[in-house]
């Protein structure tokens, strides 16, 4: 997904909604979402096609365009919020006040971002000390097959660039290049999680935070102030429809399992 101003994305969305006659478009979060909701407020960041569908254009999402399969099977749960930046941005008008995309939600999934800028990750960092719940995943080699050329904006990053964030919290990632390319699962506390060519967590500053190596190493959980992080070095969960179960269960259980 193309990089825009996130004051400006909300308002396109807001317009998509009123062509399509459906609520495609969250609104800006003023407050945290109520205890009975029946789907919590999920800010997510992400370069993979979960919220659009890989390759949409925006007349295609003026027209409607059905929800991606990961999108649908979190929709129970999880009231998604597309998020564009993680620092305040410029109102929409001179005098406009600034617009922070994180006032509000207490969950935000970052899932194989584009890279986050030094703003992004004070942001960031500031958030989840205050009390924020986060789910990071970093995939150092992607499995899924993409049909848009290398270079193309749309296309997922292969690579997932490590935030400076993540050693401020005490955790490194590393990757076996020599490891089987096999598909396995890994315990995520009460979750399977599916695993291929998985990054391995390492905690080289135990002072840094009180973090818990999972899945075999493959994510940490760690207590970062008031907040919570949970990092995954492993996207397979997200990209593959079969390894997520059947109707996403797999996957909606890992989400929760991270985002208590």
């Amino acid at each position: 997904m193309p990089r825009v101003n996130n004051g400006a994305l909300v308002g396109l969305l807001a317009v998509i909604a009123g062509l399509t006659g459906c609520d495609t478009a969250p609104a800006v979060p003023d407050t945290a979402p109520s205890e009975t909701a029946r789907a919590q407020r999920l800010g997510l960041m992400t370069s993979l096609p979960l919220y659009w569908p890989l390759g949409a254009e925006i007349a295609d999402l003026a027209a409607g365009v059905p929800p991606t399969w990961q999108k649908a099977a979190l929709a129970p749960d999880w009231e998604l919020y597309p998020l564009d930046t993680l620092s305040p941005v410029p109102g929409l008008s001179p005098d406009a006040p600034e617009v922070d995309p994180l006032a509000g939600l207490t969950r935000i999934a970052v899932i194989q971002p584009r890279g986050l800028s030094p703003a992004d990750n004070v942001a960031l960092d500031t958030w989840v000390r205050a009390g924020g719940r986060l789910l990071l995943v970093l995939d150092p080699a992607l499995t899924g097959e993409y049909d848009l050329p290398l270079g193309d904006p749309r296309r997922p990053v292969d690579a997932a660039l490590v935030p400076p964030v993540v050693a401020r919290w005490g955790m490194a990632i590393s990757f076996d290049e020599a490891q089987a390319a096999a598909d396995r699962t890994a315990r995520f506390g009460a979750a399977p999680l599916p695993l291929a060519l998985a990054g391995q967590i390492s905690l080289p500053d135990p002072a840094a935070a009180d973090c818990t190596l999972l899945a075999d190493g493959a994510a940490a959980r760690c207590a970062v102030g008031k907040g919570q992080v949970t990092v995954i070095a492993d996207a397979a969960v997200f990209e593959h429809d079969e390894l997520a179960g059947e109707g996403g269960a797999i996957l909606r259980q890992v989400v929760s399992a991270a985002l208590p």
